[in-house]
């Protein structure tokens, strides 16, 4: 299962399963272990993340001064249309007004198209993030296999955690794995 349905499906189901898990390693049944990590910190000591976050946000920025542009239009059709009313025949009147909807249109399919959340941006976000996501759960994946954890949690994903316990914390690892030099500050938090 790739990280982005493994970050996005965790409910309240999977909370109760892993509870059920654990209230079965107190009756005796085997160990289970756990470990959690912080996906966000990770992502944001990627360069590649950086760069595709960066890559987004001027394409963003580009279509949002598009859309800027036909609202600028728009109501400058509008305006228009408000001075010249009274002057109008009703065959004008009725021609400015499809032109005024024409333009509310197509000012709306843009915004759809590019930042709705089946749009461009969307689209251009998962091609961009996704293989950077599939790279850290492959470490993540990794990092279990060698220690022998049976589950990793995100605590980035919502899940709410009352309590973690620092050396479960294998944020650090899953950075070595994925060669993110550690600073000296995180070295020591690792150890």
């Amino acid at each position: 299962m790739h990280f982005a349905m493994y970050y996005t499906k965790l409910s309240l189901k999977h909370l109760l399963l892993v509870l059920c898990m654990m209230a079965a390693q107190f009756l005796g049944a085997q160990r289970i272990s756990l470990a959690y990590i912080d996906s966000d910190y990770i992502l944001s000591r990627m360069p590649e993340y950086e760069s595709a976050q960066q890559q987004l946000n001027e394409i963003a920025k580009s279509w949002e001064k598009e859309a800027l542009s036909l609202e600028t239009e728009l109501k400058q059709m509008q305006r228009d249309y408000s001075a010249e009313e009274i002057l109008l025949t009703a065959s004008q009147k009725k021609e400015k007004q499809n032109a005024i909807n024409s333009k509310e249109e197509e000012l709306v399919k843009f915004r759809v198209e590019k930042f709705g959340t089946e749009g461009a941006l969307f689209k251009k976000r998962a091609q961009l993030v996704k293989p950077i996501q599939d790279k850290m759960f492959e470490a993540v994946q990794k990092v279990a296999k060698a220690q022998g954890l049976d589950y990793i949690f995100d605590k980035a994903s919502g899940v709410q955690m009352l309590y973690a316990n620092p050396r479960h914390d294998k944020t650090f690892e899953v950075m070595e794995e994925l060669g993110i030099p550690l600073t000296q500050n995180e070295t020591n938090k690792g150890n």
